[in-house]
């Protein structure tokens, strides 16, 4: 290398270092950390204290995990006391005992029995079993084979002479052993009608001016029955 270029770059350098040392001398930065120690430190316990709230903030908008299981499995535990076992029997394909939920109806267990068999007397019913009739637990539903004559045998169960007409459905509830029929609000007579709980001559005839019905809860946007008195008979009667 030449003696020329080494001259130059000695040169070069000097004028750096001169450089650096006017910057290091017109700004200071450890000078300057020092005199403003305090505001440091205030803006560092700011940053901190920032992102703990965010986190904290955080932590409530999302639960846990943990939480979310716990209140999971509680309502699993809860859903489990919710069921009915209720039997089925005569013309279904798959008689037998099944459990449901607690609000099921008969539609529901007939579906589960995998339907009425192909012996099974669809006139009767249409007669006698409400399909949209809500189950109880320990309840029995039996459906009639063609050429069975079950319902004559209902008819004598039942408290009135006149239940075996169309004016009831009619279903078996094993626990007591005897048969409940559900009153037709559209067709029953007024002695059927006053044996209804709370229903007496006066709300009889109120019902059987105001027919016909297509659903029961009419008795009550009609303003034929008050609340209370709908709710002991709801259970009871049916439209069709």
């Amino acid at each position: 290398m030449s003696s020329e270029k080494i001259l130059n770059q000695m040169i070069l350098k000097k004028n750096s270092e001169e450089e650096f040392n006017k910057v290091r001398k017109k700004f200071d930065f450890e000078k300057y950390f020092n005199q403003n120690k305090a505001h440091f430190l205030i803006a560092l316990l700011g940053l901190i204290l920032l992102g703990l709230g965010l986190f904290f903030l955080n932590n409530e908008a999302n639960p846990s995990s943990d939480k979310i299981e716990v209140l999971e499995s509680a309502t699993q535990g809860q859903n489990q006391f919710s069921e009915i076992v209720v039997e089925i029997a005569g013309a279904v394909e798959k008689p037998g005992v099944y459990k449901l939920p607690e609000s099921s109806r008969i539609q529901d267990l007939l579906i589960l029995a995998g339907g009425i068999s192909a012996d099974a007397d669809r006139e009767w019913m249409e007669k006698y079993i409400n399909k949209a009739a809500k189950l109880s637990d320990g309840q029995k539903i039996f459906i009639q084979k063609v050429g069975d004559n079950l319902s004559s045998t209902t008819s004598q169960l039942n408290d009135s002479s006149d239940n075996n007409n169309d004016n009831s459905k009619v279903y078996q509830d094993v626990l007591g052993g005897t048969y409940q029929s559900l009153i037709n609000i559209n067709t029953a007579t007024l002695k059927e009608l006053d044996t209804l709980p709370g229903i007496g001559p006066v709300y009889g005839q109120n019902i059987i001016e105001g027919r016909p019905y297509s659903s029961v809860e009419e008795l009550l946007s009609r303003r034929i029955l008050k609340q209370s008195t709908f709710e002991k008979i709801k259970e009871k009667i049916t439209v069709f």
